[in-house]
């Protein structure tokens, strides 16, 4: 008898894990179609391209995400997890510590450093990260001066993050992160307040795990501020003052991750699935696979589809140095963009 209600128990929890998933998986759709119609292919969605702002929001910062297709969000195994999907916080152990660097496009460069703490015996953990963009120094340029005015100017963004996640029980999880965000460029700036939802389920021994995730679903800011613009009129310069409001780019993401070779204590290997449907963009499917040699060394390739600029898959390394009793480790990741060129990635986790 007691074996009989131990195992309606654990399928009474099971069950019930999966219909928070489901509803999330439900509602979650609709988050983004408030702005949009959903898209079923990824090829149909390409119109919505351009109809939201702060997109530095939308690049991944860490180089491991970069190099497994940023099919990630069931997977996430570090600090960058409140980047990609707050209830995974929940799943690390101890006190974890990201930096992370990315060499983008015309010398923009992107960082994050994000710190995650597990409060003992709670099953809590709690959060903070600030991720910022800075384009460095760029030429102001017009309709009568193409090659430049002389000026230069800066765009600056920024956003910081503070998490709460709580794992109900070993197999299930779910994290809210609430984001200050802040756009800058010349005289006007924009801030607003944006959301990540999420949710994760670890499927019992079978080395399979789920999870759904809303990320930047906010408020629309209103950018305030002046800007001077050259005209053809009798007044030659025209400050303008009055601009469209700023949408958050919310994206909707279904993972999927199955773990392979798990009686092998030298070998492991993840494969990882993912579905991402932005509210400003094509739908697109993202898959990633890692291998693991003796917990020290990881290899990594992820290829995302759907998305015209990646033609050829990122690839990546991890080094896992033991440090007094924890452990350091160090990522790369490199992907490719067919117009605008090659980006790498940097990572520095420390696990505490």
């Amino acid at each position: 008898m007691t074996h009989l209600m131990r195992s309606y128990r654990l399928l009474s929890s099971s069950a019930s894990h999966l219909v928070l998933v489901g509803l999330l998986i439900a509602v979650a759709p609709l988050c983004t179609a408030t702005r949009v119609q959903a898209q079923i292919l990824p090829s149909l969605g390409g119109e919505r391209a351009g109809t939201s702002g702060f997109q530095f929001l939308k690049i991944p910062v860490d180089a491991r995400s970069t190099a497994l297709g940023n099919s990630v969000v069931a997977s996430a195994n570090d600090a960058s997890v409140l980047f990609w999907n707050p209830a995974l916080a929940a799943q690390l152990t101890g006190t974890q510590i990201g930096l992370y660097q990315t060499a983008y496009v015309v010398d923009v460069t992107l960082s994050m450093a994000a710190a995650v703490f597990k409060l003992k015996n709670t099953g809590i953990t709690i959060g903070g990260s600030i991720q910022a963009m800075d384009s460095g120094e760029m030429n102001v340029t017009t309709e009568f001066q193409p090659f430049g005015t002389g000026e230069t100017f800066s765009l600056t963004d920024v956003a910081v993050g503070l998490t709460f996640s709580q794992a109900l029980t070993d197999l299930f999880s779910y994290g809210i992160t609430t984001k200050y965000i802040r756009e800058s460029v010349i005289g006007v700036t924009a801030t607003t307040i944006a959301f990540d939802l999420g949710v994760f389920y670890r499927i019992g021994s079978t080395g399979a795990q789920m999870a759904v995730a809303i990320r930047n679903f906010g408020f629309d800011a209103k950018p305030t501020g002046t800007i001077d613009r050259k005209v053809i009129a009798a007044n030659p310069t025209r400050t303008e003052s009055e601009f469209e409001r700023i949408e958050t780019p919310t994206t909707f993401h279904l993972s999927f991750m199955y773990e392979l070779l798990r009686s092998d204590s030298a070998n492991s290997l993840q494969l990882s699935a993912e579905l991402s449907n932005p509210s400003d963009n094509a739908e697109n499917v993202n898959v990633g696979a890692e291998y693991g040699w003796n917990q020290l060394l990881m290899f990594r390739l992820g290829y995302r589809f759907g998305i015209e600029e990646f033609q050829l898959p990122g690839i990546g390394i991890g080094i896992r140095i033991p440090l007094a009793g924890k452990y350091f480790r160090f990522d790369y990741g490199f992907s490719e963009l067919e117009r605008l060129g090659t980006i790498h990635r940097f990572g520095f986790n420390l696990f505490l």
